[in-house]
């Protein structure tokens, strides 16, 4: 940024501001907002207020299925014989699963009052080509107690030796799953189900493709190929080719039991969806939908939005700055706060070495590539890809990336605007005191940009960051 730039936007009078929470990770921080800055924010539904009476009716009457005790004496063995499998997710996605009010301590509880064994349980992080989980993270996800009596494994997607072929995909190519999961009597999958932004949805499918396939088959899941379908997008199922993929290699694999949840904006519970696979799944979703849309009635000037739990890192946090897309003006500017508080703060070196590449490419060269017959399918190529899709919209020079854990040399490989470039002091070790200033920056800029051309911008701000979806009207498009 030149510094023309930031000196005129210290210009812009912030006197009539009005100050906001906004999440900052783990945190909350008060941001200062221009006066008619819109709020942008997902539905309101009751929070269940005995999570563990929900886990029970949930289980007691599943979707679509039979119980998972009838489940497992149809089995044709003695309980005790019985291997079972749980497919959970890794740190990435807030499921609530630990404690006696968490999902997995009454799933355990039964499948153990029913006569399996617990040597015989295995719980298996379906982490795709995430990085294995480390010990504190487990602790965290899944609790001190699960840790310390249950086997828990990572799924590797690498390791030929860890996996077992299930066939051929429908769309070609032949698929790899998990061998502890797929040689298990009982298979069970668990997760959160969200609005996401390839596959439609979050949660069902998705444990098992991609949290426990084999590379090649998250390579084509993850590629330009699905990916660049306009149907690979945010609450669409239909005619989505992820989404399709990945359900009919978790109906290969032959799940029996799912045990899915659903949060509000401030990460309670507010339901329990137990039972089949697909019927069980499309009741979270039909919920999810009504509840994370925020219909607008035009697009802003200036979005600014937050990565919330998921943005540990700057891979996570693409979803973030993608579903606040149908909120932003074609050629506005977008600002995404997200603190970075993964022990890989932008991703690992396979990303970080893609990032650069968008950065210096550009998005349309950077899709040439990975779609050139001779590109070899990288690793995590598929988050720069969705970068991309940002920066078609709004341009790179449009966009702030505000985070106080990423040191400043390594925002030479990070496209957008530095944080750095928004203040005048260094950044403080707490993000209580540097995030203000940083978003504060931030907005002035933006607003000064727009004042320059003789235009008074509209304003939006996304409470929820990445769990609500701006829904615009159609027709409703402007460019300046």
């Amino acid at each position: 940024m030149q510094n023309d730039m930031f000196e005129s936007s210290c210009e812009i009078d912030i006197g009539n501001w009005k100050a906001l929470s906004m999440e900052y990770g783990p945190c909350q921080v008060a941001v200062r907002l221009p006066p008619d800055c819109d709020l942008i924010s997902m539905g309101t539904i009751p929070v269940i207020a005995s999570p563990g009476d929900a886990y029970h009716e949930a289980l007691s009457h599943p979707i679509g299925s039979p119980t998972l005790g009838e489940i497992i004496r149809a089995k044709g063995k003695p309980p005790a014989q019985l291997k079972a499998a749980i497919s959970v997710s890794d740190i990435t996605r807030p499921v609530p699963y630990k404690g006696e009010n968490g999902l997995l301590f009454p799933l355990l509880s039964l499948m153990e009052a029913e006569g399996i064994d617990r040597k015989n349980i295995v719980l298996i992080i379906g982490n795709g080509m995430h990085r294995p989980s480390s010990p504190a993270e487990r602790l965290e996800m899944y609790g001190e107690d699960i840790v310390a009596h249950y086997r828990i494994l990572d799924h590797d997607c690498e390791n030929d030796a860890l996996l077992s072929f299930i066939g051929e995909s429908e769309t070609g190519g032949n698929v790899f799953v998990n061998s502890a999961f797929f040689d298990a009597d009982i298979k069970i999958s668990t997760g959160l189900v969200e609005s996401h932004f390839m596959a439609g949805f979050s949660g069902g499918r998705k444990g098992i493709c991609p949290g426990l396939v084999d590379r090649r088959t998250i390579q084509k899941f993850h590629g330009p190929g699905f990916l660049e379908s306009p149907r690979a997008e945010n609450m669409i199922l239909q005619g989505n080719p992820c989404h399709e993929e990945a359900l009919a290699i978790a109906r290969k694999v032959g799940v029996d039991f799912i045990v899915n949840t659903t949060l509000d904006r401030d990460m309670r519970l507010t339901g329990v969806f137990a039972g089949h696979i697909e019927a069980a799944h499309e009741a979270a979703t039909e919920m999810v939908r009504h509840y994370v849309s925020a219909p607008i009635e035009h697009e802003y000037d200036i979005v600014l939005t937050h990565g919330g739990y998921v943005g540990r890192n700057h891979y996570q946090a693409v979803k973030a700055a993608y579903n606040a897309l149908p909120a932003v003006r074609k050629g506005g500017i977008l600002i995404v706060a997200t603190n970075n508080r993964d022990t890989e703060p932008i991703g690992g070196m396979e990303y970080q070495s893609l990032l650069h590449l968008l950065k210096m490419q550009g998005p349309e060269n950077y899709l040439r590539m990975i779609e050139a017959p001779g590109w070899r399918f990288t690793k995590d190529q598929w988050e720069p890809e969705m970068w991309g899709k940002v920066f078609r919209k709004i341009g790179e020079k449009r966009f702030y990336y505000l985070t106080h854990t990423i040191p400043r040399e390594k925002y030479s490989i990070i496209p957008g605007n530095s944080c750095f470039d928004l203040t005048e002091n260094a950044l403080g070790e707490n993000p209580a005191d540097s995030v203000p200033q940083m978003v504060e920056g931030a907005l002035r800029c933006a607003v000064a940009d727009y004042q320059r051309r003789g235009i008074k911008p509209s304003v939006a701000f996304i409470r929820e960051g990445p769990y609500t979806i701006p829904t615009l009207a159609a027709g409703q498009t402007e460019n300046r």
